[in-house]
Order: C-alpha cells, then sequence, then structure tokens
C-alpha cells in the first residue's frame, strides 16, 4: 500500500478535528451523531447544562428519563475531555464515578443504561469490565459503585483534570458523602445529580434551590408521550399510566376550591388536587410542605413567574427599601427594593467583614427623591446607617425595625393570629403577602439565594396562642450562612405610620 501523502493526510485528519471540535462545543451534537440517540428537549436543555455548568440538580418524574440522559451526560464527558500530545501520551486525564445509595440500583438503573449507550456507538475506546469502562490508561477510565456512608476515603482518588461524578437516587444518599465528593471538584469538574424529590431535607433538596446548581424539574404531565398520547420517546412515561395515576392518586375539585398551593393541576378539562405520592412520582414535586414550614416553596415560584409577566411595567407609589446591614464576619449588606406587590430589586454589597456606615447611608439617599421608606434593621450595625440617615434629614422617610420589639395589637390578614414580637408579625406579613389562599398578586424576582432562605424558616404556635419564628441562629445553621435577603425582604412588611413631619422632642425616642 502506497504512504499517504502530507496533503492526503491533512484531508483526511482536517475534517476529522473539525468534527471532534464540533462535538466539543455541542454534546447535545455528539450524543446524535455518535451515541444515535434522540433526548427530548428537556433533556438537551439538561445536557446542555451538563456541558456548560459545573454543578447540576434534577429532580424527576418516573421514567422521565432522568438516567438515560445522565448515563449520556457521563459518555460526553468520558469522552469529549480527555487531551493527547502528539505522541498520543495522555496529557490531560478523565476520570467519571457513577454511584448510587445501593449496589443494585448501581447495577439494574445506572450501569445498563451506559451498556447500551456504548454497545449502540460500537466505536468507543475501551472495554466493559464489572461496573467500569477502562481504558488502555490507567487515568482514563468509568466506574460505578455503592455510595458508602461508613467508606467516604472511597472518594478521594478521584483528582484528576477532568472529573465528573454522576449521582442517582441523590436524595437517598448522606450529606457526608457528597462532602466527600466536594472534596473533589477541581480544575474541570462535574457533579450532576438526578433524583425523585421524596423529602425536603438533605444535600439533593437544598441543591434545587441553590445558586451553585443548575436546577430542572422534569414533570410526567409535560412529558412529550403523554401531550401527544402516542409514544415519541421510546420508554418514557406513557398517556395511559399518568392517566391510571390521576385516577388512582389524585382526587377531582371544584374551581372556586382550585389552589395552585396545593399542587392542583388541569387534566382533560377537568381539575384535580394530588397527593404526596402523585406530587414525588408524577410531578417530580416535592411532598407538600410540612405543618411548620412558613412558606411553601410553591408559593415562592408563583410569585416568581408573576414578576417574570410583568417586569417590564413601571412602578409608582411608594418604595419600601428593606435594609439589612452587614457586620463582623458577614459578607454581604442588603437592600430589597419593593413597590407594593412588586419586588423591583435586589441590591447585595460585599462589605469585607467591615460595616461602612457612611457608605451603606450614601447608597441609600440616591433613591431620597420621591416617596420612599428606608426599613433598617437597627439592632446591630443597622443602628448607624439610621442615625446617619437621620442627620441627612431623612427623619420622616428612615424607620428602625426591631425585631425584638413588641407586635401587641397587631393581628394576621384574617384577624386571628397574634404575634410573640415585631420580627414574627413581618413575616407572618409576607407569609401572608405571598399565600394564593389571599389572592396573592406578590411578585418576586427569582433569586435562589433568597428561595433557599425562605424555605428554610419555620414557626411554632406558642401556648398562649401568638405566632414565633425560629431564632436567627437555627436557619443560619441550616443554611451554613445568615438570611440577611430574607430578613431585608421582611423588613419592607414593617408597619409604619407615615407622617408629614415630627416635634423635634419626638427625634430622640426614634433613636436606636
Amino acid at each position: 500500500m502506497t504512504d499517504l501523502t502530507e496533503l492526503e493526510t491533512m484531508q483526511i485528519v482536517q475534517p476529522a478535528h473539525r468534527l471532534f471540535y464540533a462535538w466539543v462545543n455541542d454534546w447535545n451534537k455528539f450524543a446524535a451523531d455518535v451515541m444515535q440517540v434522540s433526548l427530548d428537549p428537556q433533556q438537551q436543555e439538561i445536557l446542555y447544562a451538563v456541558q456548560t455548568q459545573s454543578r447540576v440538580a434534577v429532580a424527576s418524574g418516573t421514567a422521565r428519563g432522568k438516567d438515560y440522559v445522565a448515563a449520556v451526560a457521563a459518555l460526553c464527558f468520558m469522552y469529549l475531555t480527555p487531551r493527547f500530545n502528539d505522541k498520543n501520551e495522555l496529557i490531560a486525564n478523565t476520570k467519571v464515578a457513577l454511584t448510587a445509595p445501593t449496589g443494585r440500583q448501581v447495577a439494574n438503573i445506572m450501569y445498563p443504561e451506559i451498556v447500551r449507550l456504548y454497545n449502540k456507538a460500537g466505536c468507543f475506546p475501551g472495554r466493559l469490565v464489572a461496573f467500569d469502562i477502562r481504558t488502555e490508561y490507567d487515568e482514563w477510565f468509568l466506574t460505578g459503585f455503592k455510595a458508602d456512608e461508613h467508606r467516604h476515603e472511597a472518594w478521594s482518588g478521584f483528582h484528576a483534570v477532568n472529573t465528573m461524578f454522576v449521582v442517582t437516587e441523590a436524595s437517598g444518599i448522606d450529606d457526608g458523602t457528597f462532602s466527600a465528593i466536594e472534596g473533589n471538584l477541581q480544575a474541570n469538574s462535574k457533579l450532576l445529580i438526578v433524583f425523585n424529590p421524596n423529602r425536603m431535607i438533605g444535600y439533593a433538596a437544598k441543591a434545587m434551590f441553590s445558586p451553585r446548581f443548575k436546577s430542572f424539574r422534569l414533570d410526567d404531565l409535560n412529558a412529550p408521550n403523554v401531550l401527544q398520547k402516542r409514544q415519541v420517546y421510546a420508554g418514557q412515561v406513557d398517556y395511559e399510566w399518568v392517566k391510571d395515576k390521576v385516577e388512582a392518586w389524585c382526587t377531582p375539585i371544584r374551581q372556586e376550591d382550585f389552589s395552585e398551593e396545593k399542587g392542583d393541576f388541569k387534566w382533560e378539562g377537568g381539575l384535580y388536587r394530588p397527593n404526596d405520592t402523585f406530587r414525588v412520582k408524577v410531578r417530580g414535586m416535592f411532598p407538600e410542605v410540612s405543618e411548620d414550614a412558613l412558606i411553601p416553596y410553591l408559593w415562592i415560584e408563583m410569585a416568581n413567574k408573576r414578576w417574570e409577566a410583568q417586569k417590564n411595567e413601571n412602578r409608582t407609589g411608594y418604595r419600601k427599601i428593606g435594609v439589612d446591614i452587614a457586620g463582623m464576619g458577614r459578607d454581604s449588606t442588603v437592600f430589597v427594593h419593593r413597590f407594593d406587590d412588586f419586588v423591583t430589586q435586589i441590591d447585595m454589597f460585599q462589605s469585607g467583614g467591615e460595616a461602612d456606615h457612611m457608605k451603606s447611608a450614601g447608597r441609600l439617599m440616591q433613591y431620597s427623591k420621591g416617596k420612599v421608606e428606608y426599613l433598617i434593621d437597627t439592632i446591630g450595625e443597622g443602628a448607624g446607617v439610621y442615625s446617619r440617615l437621620i442627620e441627612l434629614g431623612m427623619l420622616t422617610k428612615a424607620f428602625s425595625c426591631k425585631a425584638s420589639h413588641s407586635a401587641k395589637g397587631l393581628t394576621d390578614l384574617t384577624g386571628e393570629y397574634s404575634f410573640a414580637n415585631m420580627r414574627a408579625y413581618m413575616f407572618w406579613a409576607l407569609r401572608d403577602w405571598l399565600n394564593p389562599q389571599f389572592n396573592s398578586k406578590a411578585c418576586l424576582p427569582p433569586n435562589q439565594l433568597l428561595t433557599q432562605e425562605l424555605i428554610e424558616i419555620q414557626y411554632q404556635v406558642q401556648s398562649n396562642g401568638s405566632i414565633i419564628i425560629e431564632a436567627k441562629e437555627k436557619i443560619k445553621e441550616r443554611l451554613g450562612r445568615s438570611p440577611d435577603i430574607s430578613d431585608a425582604l421582611a423588613n419592607t412588611f414593617f408597619p409604619v405610620k407615615r407622617q408629614k413631619g415630627l416635634p423635634i422632642s419626638q427625634i430622640s425616642g426614634m433613636l436606636p
């Protein structure tokens, strides 16, 4: 056989290089061209997110293809990230780890998807061994094994230039294992977690509301096979299965009883209310919020959707600015701007652990023209900012919000509840504002930090019948940070009495 000329070699190699780089830049193209897969639009969004983001979380209903797209993502990472020099030496290694709470889930759910895709492609380097794909390079492999809460050190060997962790049924894995995985997320690293959202606690649940993650919810009601009532995507949930579950796990309701906070939905011309099994297994939703949680996630989601629909409208009336000033050991000062039902913006300013009262007061003075109320937490560093605003002539616009002060005489919208202190009143007013029971028109900009804070807050009814909100330190302990955004938002519900002016004799009584 005659050796190829340099030109002939280039004619063969260059198109191959261009195609490979096209795959590197578009994992969905690689999946379609090489693995010959057909992903639905939401699965394609998830694969793109895994390609471009470091952490992705997917909560899903039954048979929506979460494990399938996870396997596709794992093989994309496995074969598109390693790099070699001109001597065919591995210079950028790649390791992929698949894990689940039990060995059965690895053997029967995760790895079979990998095997089917590997065999269908028919061209991938390496060989299938047990639950692994092994190549001729020791530092380039994919492996699957059970997550063991007693052996977190098992994760210590996964340092590589390119590292990916794929976790299925992630809600069943303890936080310690995730901490061990997090310790390996360096260089070009990915973490993909997929699960049925059967509980609101733990790493997986928090990931759905964390700004560190790009999150998705796969709802069987929106599955292509269900919407079109035919098999569009093989292996995915079908119309008949969902129809059966609607009949078995849902209750028909009347229009006047319809409540989005309950997860109610429309189906074939009727209205239905799901039980928790349907919420988790069909809709990919968390179970109904526990009785002691102040604000259900669904209320926040509804407020986010209203904000998106109305975000381009002009706002008039009073601008209420809830202010939470950072002090020692805290990173950010927060201003939340609310016009009646609409939160227009959330400002966060890095403090570097130091409270600069003059700078914060200066920032607030930018909004001093027109109708504005500064509602400032004056327990701590906010007291200095409040005092400075009074010095600047903001006596009728600046208000001191002390969470520990009495809420005597204040009630909720129904007149039924009283409150242990002003903090409880303000947070309950925030709850009433979001509550669909009161025909809520609340609009909140999507903000994962705020969402994460709001769903963590719990309350109790005391023996005297008054409402009390749990201590801020408990919320901080669970979040791992101070809930400053929700505190600033709650401040916008401080009950002020607007006055055109105050006698000078009252000024001293207002100062913190």
